[in-house]
């Protein structure tokens, strides 16, 4: 059974309807993607999963229980979000602001506890941010401050990490950076992470396990090779894209894309997802 999963959620914002009847299974220990148009409801849904919105209809399940049924403490001991832009004072330092994720396991407001000390420097030792550690985030850069961010959602100890396009507003090196210690951490302390990219040469790199989104919908569902291709993208995106295997890493890469023909017929909703081009 998977740790998190959605049956059958609806959420609507204002009488309008994002997201109808989702079914998902969120696998352990992979990296799992979210891709899809502007407006589709990927962030939508990652909030319905992290307990930030509440479903209108179905549920989300952590552990085998609905997670509305669950303390705010409980679920912040077995799943950490990092939603998009997060808002602090920029005065804190990365050491007090690593320190906030340990609120689920700290009794009142009183001192860090040495086990509270030891899992925040390990949390900034993790993420590479140690020299940093009492600088306060304004003096960080784009990178960096989003490192501290995610210091702070390790420093939860969790097995589950949610991020919602935890690479916005980065440029390419920055990019990267974050990617691959998002792929360090699952791949030597097994943590199953769930992300909404747009990138989507990113999302194949990176990612064990994608979902495609469109309007509120899923429209395929499993391994970068088989939603990266021509036929998912033409029926996800509306583009007729170019993909080959990346020459790194067998992964397939979008090479290039062109808008598909509004005038031309549509591909049929049962057509199956065209093999990547070797060569």
């Amino acid at each position: 059974m998977s740790k998190l999963s959605t049956r059958e959620i609806a959420v609507s914002y204002h009488n309008h309807t994002i997201i109808n009847d989702m079914n998902i299974e969120v696998p352990e220990g992979l990296i799992t993607s979210i891709i899809g148009p502007n407006g589709c409801g990927k962030s939508t849904l990652l909030k319905a999963m992290a307990r930030i919105l509440k479903p209108d209809g179905g549920a989300v399940y952590l552990n085998g229980r609905s997670i509305q049924e669950l303390k705010t403490r409980e679920v912040a001991k077995e799943m950490a979000i990092l939603s998009q832009s997060p808002d602090t004072p920029q005065t804190l330092t990365v050491a007090q602001l690593v320190a906030f994720g340990r609120y689920p396991h700290r009794r009142g407001a009183g001192r860090l506890s040495v086990a509270d000390k030891e899992a925040v420097d390990k949390a900034i030792t993790d993420t590479g941010m140690l020299e940093y550690k009492d600088r306060p985030l304004e003096a960080l850069s784009g990178g960096q401050k989003q490192r501290a961010w995610i210091s702070m959602a390790l420093a939860q100890e969790t097995d589950l990490l949610l991020l919602d396009e935890p690479t916005t507003y980065l440029d390419m090196a920055h990019q990267l950076e974050i990617l691959e210690l998002l792929q360090e951490l699952n791949e030597k302390e097994e943590r199953t992470i769930v992300m909404v990219i747009h990138d989507l040469n990113h999302a194949a790199r990176f990612s064990d396990h994608l979902i495609a989104m469109k309007s509120g919908e899923i429209q395929h569902i499993g391994t970068p090779s088989d939603v990266i291709s021509k036929s998912v993208l033409r029926r996800v995106f509306g583009i007729d894209a170019y993909v080959v295997p990346d020459p790194r890493t067998g992964k397939p890469l979008c090479m290039t894309y062109d808008l598909v023909d509004r005038h031309l017929e549509a591909v049929p909703e049962t057509e199956g997802p065209t093999q990547v081009a070797r060569g």
